[in-house]
C-alpha cells in the first residue's frame, strides 16, 4: 500500500485510539482491521498486517508486566501450546477465505465483540476458582485450542475467550491473568504472523506505523485513569465500529 501523509497520520491515529481501547477494555482490532481493509489493503493482507501491531504491543506488554514482578513464563508457555495448532488453522482459514465472505464475517464478529464489550460477561467469573480437576483441565485444553483458532483468524476480543478459560474454567487468580494473556497471545500471533508471512500478505510498513499507534496508545492509557477513560471512548468506540460494521457487511448499496 502507498502511504500518503494523510494515511499515516490516520493509521497512527486510530492505532492510538486501539491501544487505548485494548488497555481499558480490548477489542482494538476492531478498528485497526478495518481501517487497513478500508486504505486499500485486501482482507488476507489486513489481517495479517495488523498482526505486526498486536505482536508489538503485546511484546512491551509482557515486558511491563515483567517489570512489576508479575510473570510466569514457564505457566504461560504450558498455556500458550494449544493455543498453536489453532492459530495456524485458524491463520490459514483466513488467508484462504473469498474477500466479500471475509468481510461479511468481520462485519458479524465486530458487532458481537461490541456487545461482549460492553455487557462484559467475565466480571460473572470474578472470585469463582474451582478446583483443578483432570475434566477442568481437558476443557482448558480445548477452550485454549479454541482461543487460537479464533485468534488465528480474526483475533478481535479474543481477551475475553481466554479470560473466559482461564478464570472460569482454570480458576487462576486474576492478578496473573491478564500476565498470561499478553503471554498467550504474544506467543499464537507470532505463529500467525508467520503463516501470513510466507503467503506474501503483510504490509509491514504499514504494520509498524499501526504498532506506533498501539504502543502510543496504549502507554496514554496507562496514564489516564479507566474511570474517567471509559465514559468518553466507550461511545466514540462504539459509533466507530457501528459504522465500520455496516460498510464491510455491504447492506448500503454502493458503500463498501
Amino acid at each position: 500500500m502507498v502511504f500518503d501523509v494523510w494515511k499515516v497520520l490516520l493509521t497512527l491515529l486510530v492505532g492510538l485510539v486501539a491501544g487505548v481501547m485494548n488497555t481499558f477494555a480490548g477489542g482494538g482490532s476492531l478498528l485497526t482491521l478495518p481501517l487497513l481493509i478500508f486504505l486499500g489493503l485486501p482482507s488476507a493482507v489486513a489481517n495479517g498486517t495488523n498482526r505486526v501491531a498486536i505482536e508489538v504491543q503485546n511484546l512491551f506488554a509482557i515486558l511491563g508486566f515483567r517489570s512489576k514482578g508479575v510473570s510466569n513464563f514457564r505457566l504461560s508457555l504450558l498455556l500458550s501450546l494449544p493455543t498453536l495448532a489453532g492459530a495456524f488453522l485458524g491463520a490459514r482459514v483466513a488467508i484462504d477465505m473469498p474477500e466479500l465472505l471475509f468481510r461479511r464475517v468481520l462485519a458479524g464478529v465486530m458487532l458481537l465483540v461490541l456487545a461482549l464489550i460492553f455487557w462484559n460477561p467475565t466480571r460473572r467469573l470474578y472470585g469463582s476458582q474451582p478446583p483443578l480437576t483432570p475434566w477442568r483441565v481437558l476443557v482448558a485444553i480445548v477452550g485454549l485450542f479454541l482461543v487460537g483458532l479464533y485468534g488465528g483468524f480474526i483475533q478481535a476480543g479474543v481477551g475475553f475467550l481466554i479470560m473466559a478459560v482461564l478464570v472460569g474454567v482454570m480458576g487462576l487468580d486474576l492478578v496473573w491473568v491478564n500476565a498470561h494473556k499478553v503471554f498467550i497471545v504474544g506467543v499464537y500471533t507470532l505463529l500467525a504472523l508467520a503463516v501470513f508471512a510466507l503467503e506474501g500478505k503483510v504490509d509491514w510498513v504499514a504494520g509498524m506505523v499501526l504498532a506506533v499507534g498501539n504502543g502510543a496508545g496504549g502507554w496514554v492509557a496507562g496514564r489516564l485513569a479507566v474511570e474517567k477513560g471509559e465514559r468518553w471512548i466507550k461511545p466514540v468506540f462504539a459509533f466507530a465500529v457501528l459504522v465500520m460494521a455496516v460498510r464491510l457487511s455491504g447492506i448500503v448499496p454502493g458503500w463498501s
